[in-house]
């Protein structure tokens, strides 16, 4: 059986959303044209709202967070955030951000050197890394080949991967991007480049991913995994 609530209760219910959806409303709308107490505090708010996912709203809680705590932590926040601008370089082997000339990948003993992953940022490092499945080195191009947003080749660092197949040529390159337009076209891009090397070249699978369903998957992912299927083994 259905069971309903008690037209009171209804009703208080149905106050309680309109008056949170009123505030809620009339708060996001008026928050861009609020006045503040402060100058100071104002411009902190306008600077920390810049960040990627950081609104308004966020970045004033971050503001009143920031005046409560002590002076000290202020300012090491500020130094730290100094460092990220001035005493981080980028490697002179694979390209990635690194505190010295030479990151501590590239210096490792550790790693196979006959192995080269080429990534987009240090993000896409950091997920490899991560899976404890990889041990080789990489190569940080910094961006893809987007031509509507003006980066082409000669924004990114494929220069220098060539004069890496040069001077130290692997035994194999993993072209690791994005399965979008921008990074299919440098992944093609890129083996042009590099076909005339005697590397392998090779790529990531693009497949399902673990625990999903064959009928929320897209047609292009589905279309993949068929082509590039393996065999099965017990």
């Amino acid at each position: 059986m259905f069971s309903f609530k008690k037209p009171e209760w209804f009703i208080f219910d149905l106050y309680k959303f309109t008056l949170k959806s009123k505030y809620s409303c009339d708060y996001l709308c008026n928050f861009a044209t609020v006045n503040f107490s402060s100058k100071t505090i104002e411009n902190a708010v306008n600077a920390l709202s810049g960040f990627p996912g950081v609104g308004k709203r966020s970045a004033l809680r971050m503001v009143m967070h920031l005046l409560k705590r002590p002076v000290e932590e202020a300012e090491n926040l500020s130094k730290v955030i100094n460092k990220l601008k001035t005493e981080l370089t980028q490697c002179t082997v694979c390209c990635n951000i690194s505190d010295s000339n030479i990151c501590s990948i590239c210096n490792s003993v550790n790693r196979n050197r006959l192995l080269v992953c080429v990534v987009e940022d240090m993000m896409d490092v950091m997920a490899i890394e991560n899976t404890g499945q990889y041990n080789g080195m990489y190569h940080v191009l910094g961006g893809l080949i987007s031509p509507i947003d003006g980066v082409g080749p000669e924004e990114l660092n494929i220069r220098e991967l060539v004069a890496r197949m040069e001077n130290e040529p692997p035994e194999e390159i993993i072209i690791a991007l994005n399965a979008n337009i921008e990074g299919d076209t440098t992944a093609f891009y890129l083996a042009r480049k590099l076909q005339s090397f005697p590397i392998k070249i090779s790529t990531i699978s693009k497949g399902i991913s673990v625990g999903s369903e064959l009928e929320y998957t897209d047609e292009i992912t589905l279309g993949r995994s068929l082509t590039a299927r393996v065999p099965y083994s017990i």
